[in-house]
Order: C-alpha cells, then structure tokens, then sequence
C-alpha cells in the first residue's frame, strides 16, 4: 500500500521561507514521479510542482523562481522549499504518487 505524509507547513510571515517533506512508503520515489498541489480555502485544488523519476522539475507560473522542488532517493522522501512567501499561497499543500495523495500540511502566509 502507497502510503504519503507530509509535515513541514506552519505559520510564516510573509517574505519568509518553509520546507515542506513528503515521506513515501510502499512505492520507490526513483521509478516514479511525485507531484505537490495545494488548496486554498474555498478553491479548487491547484497543481504547484512535479518531480520526474530521473529528478526533472516543473513548476506552475505562480510558484515558479519561489518554490523549489527535490528528492531524496535514499530516503524516499521529497521537499518542496518555498521561499518569498506571499499571502496568496496559504493553502493546504498535498503531495501525491499516481492516484494516491496524503493527508497534507496546512501552509499560513501572514503577517
């Protein structure tokens, strides 16, 4: 069973930086892909980055030169750090492998 848990979120001014962790058990982060998304209150689910199996990334405008994703192989674990927060980006971030998503961390942008 493809098991996620994220930790990492938590209240931040912003300008201000978090690192988001995404543990994987019973799948192998090195042949697949993991994908964070968010969700703001009251919107929809909105895709924010992705990391392939060989470590290429891709990010959403919104985030992009804010956000950085990476990997850990070793320990089946990916991040995601978020620099230059903004109000605009408090949400509930997931990470998810194929159809399978985790519980989340709640990310709080204010001041």
């Amino acid at each position: 069973e493809v098991q996620l848990l994220e930790s990492g979120g938590g209240l931040v001014q912003p300008g201000g930086s978090l690192t988001l962790s995404c543990v994987v058990s019973g799948f192998s982060i090195s042949t697949s892909g993991v994908t964070w998304v968010r969700q703001a209150p009251g919107k929809g689910h909105e895709w924010v980055s992705s990391i392939s199996r060989g470590g290429i990334s891709s990010y959403a405008d919104s985030v992009k030169g804010r956000f950085t994703i990476s990997k850990d192989n070793a320990k089946n674990t990916v991040y995601l750090q978020l620099n230059y927060l903004k109000t605009e980006d408090t949400a509930m971030y997931y990470c998810g492998l194929g159809i399978t998503r985790g519980q989340g961390t709640q990310v709080t942008v204010s001041s």
